[in-house]
């Protein structure tokens, strides 16, 4: 297969190392921003460099995977179904509802599969829970707990154009709460605070976020987010049936210590970030894309399913800016920024 990939950063690195691993992908072209970057990287996995996105797509790509800056995943993704070509897709594609259920109606018009870019769907340790959830191994659902915790804080120019934590940090969670447990949530109550960097509380934007969620069956569900875990990067899932409950996560290189005797053990090495937690997984989607291309199959994430997940980053953004619990799908009256903290 001809792919190319657009956007030669930090993740259209981990993208292209998966791609030109793959035996299927014959010829890899590479375009960025910064040409100097797309010749960088093509060099590195034995690509091409082409200088313009049109140049890329003039060049017949059998697929094409999306990784340049997020206000410009729309109108890629736009440009890419035009004329035929499978896409995958960074998140975000959009940051606000309107614009998502635009994209959505115009990919499905075309009939151009488009996967969306959420890795933990691909992750062993989430697929079993999915699985488990699914199967009714855990009973009747009841209760689930979320984390996600980052080292450190983004630097301030990412945090203005992130779309803040609950649309950046916390979606993830949200898509990957709907996908295990195969249940919609229909209320939010959140909270936030700034305990720390200047510029994300002047982002309006907060760095410690907590949400509690209603699923649609009346499961409850709490949520915690942070930029501020010195620990190291910790990413779990725990979900509570009547008949038994599972953990996503608590692997042997999760940050977290028992006080009691150590049933956890003391890691010596703990997840460092996304990229070093969620490796495999990054490349279990790059394959499960380039097999969606080659047998025509439905996407295994898509464009609907990011806009259900932004639609609930939306409301616990407006839940904690009301501060009062919000029905999912109300109306924000700042869709778009990041709102006062």
């Amino acid at each position: 297969m001809r792919i190319g990939l657009i956007g030669a950063g930090r993740i259209g690195q981990v993208h292209a190392r998966s791609l030109a691993a793959d035996p299927r992908v014959g010829e890899l072209a590479v375009t960025d921003l910064s040409p100097a970057h797309a010749s960088a990287v093509a060099g590195q996995v034995g690509g091409r460099a082409l200088p313009t996105v049109a140049e890329l797509l003039d060049s017949a790509p059998d697929a094409v995977v999306v990784a340049a800056p997020t206000d410009t995943h729309a109108e890629l993704i736009i440009q890419c179904c035009a004329r035929d070509v499978p896409v995958f897709c960074e998140k975000p594609c959009v940051t606000d509802q309107d614009a998502a259920q635009r994209l959505v109606d115009q990919v499905a018009a075309s009939g151009v599969p488009v996967q969306v870019g959420f890795q933990r769907r691909f992750d062993p340790g989430y697929r079993r829970g999915h699985q488990d959830a699914r199967s009714g191994v855990l009973g009747e659902l009841r209760r689930v707990h979320l984390v996600t915790a980052d080292p450190a804080p983004p630097p301030a120019a990412y945090v203005t154009v992130s779309g803040g934590i609950h649309r950046d940090c916390q979606i993830h969670d949200f898509d990957v709460l709907r996908w295990v447990t195969g249940r919609e949530v229909v209320e939010v109550f959140a909270t936030g605070a700034n305990r720390g960097a200047d510029h994300i509380g002047a982002a309006g934007d907060v760095d410690e976020a907590a949400a509690l969620l209603t699923l649609d069956d009346g499961s409850i569900v709490t949520m915690q987010a942070s930029r501020y875990n010195g620990a190291g990067y910790d990413v779990r899932m725990e979900l509570a049936g009547t008949e038994a409950t599972i953990a996503v996560g608590l692997d042997s290189q999760v940050p977290l210590r028992s006080v009691e005797p150590a049933p956890l053990g003391h890691p010596e090495r703990v997840w460092s970030s996304f990229l070093d937690r969620f490796a495999a997984a990054y490349r279990a989607e790059m394959a499960a894309f380039l097999t969606m291309v080659e047998r025509s199959d439905p996407s295994p994430c898509t464009v609907d399913d990011a806009r259900r997940a932004l639609l609930i980053a939306e409301a616990v953004a407006a839940s904690r800016r009301a501060r009062r619990p919000v029905p999912v799908g109300e109306p924000s009256s700042s869709p778009v920024g990041l709102g006062s903290s």
